[in-house]
């Protein structure tokens, strides 16, 4: 299983630099499956723009190429249960990624993620009308 995997990985890296994508990654949630999630602008907090209504942040800042690392963070200002994305930045568009997952009921997330797109990606989290601030991910071999 695991040569299968490793192969089929390698043919869509390979089919991805042919095709001239500009990245390719792979996500992976803890308890939810995936879902859409609707392209956003960030809004200030309650209050006015105090605190931010979306944080998020990554648990390593380089990692090797298709090396799982989390994205976590606070979604105040949303409900439990809302859905909240990964996206990418390629280019100048935000891509969404395959990683979804829902808001728990202590106004928190946290996603499993792997990137193959080496050199600097960067990320940032959206859902409810919200997106944080971007962070970045250094993927090497």
């Amino acid at each position: 299983m695991e040569r299968r995997t490793r192969t089929t990985v390698t043919a869509l890296s390979a089919a991805a630099l042919l095709v001239g994508t500009v990245g390719m990654a792979i996500a992976v949630v803890d308890p939810a499956a995936p879902g859409p999630a609707r392209l956003s602008a960030a809004r200030p907090g309650p209050g006015g723009g105090g605190g931010e209504a979306l944080t998020a942040r990554a648990t390593a800042s380089g990692v090797r190429a298709w090396e799982q690392f989390r994205v976590h963070g606070s979604a105040d200002d949303l409900r439990p249960g809302t859905r909240v994305a990964l996206q990418q930045r390629q280019g100048r568009r935000w891509v969404t990624l395959p990683a979804a997952m829902s808001v728990t009921q202590e106004s928190t997330y946290r996603m499993r993620v792997r990137l193959g797109l080496q050199g600097r990606n960067t990320l940032r989290i959206i859902g409810g009308g919200l997106a944080s601030a971007p962070f970045t991910v250094h993927v090497r071999r």
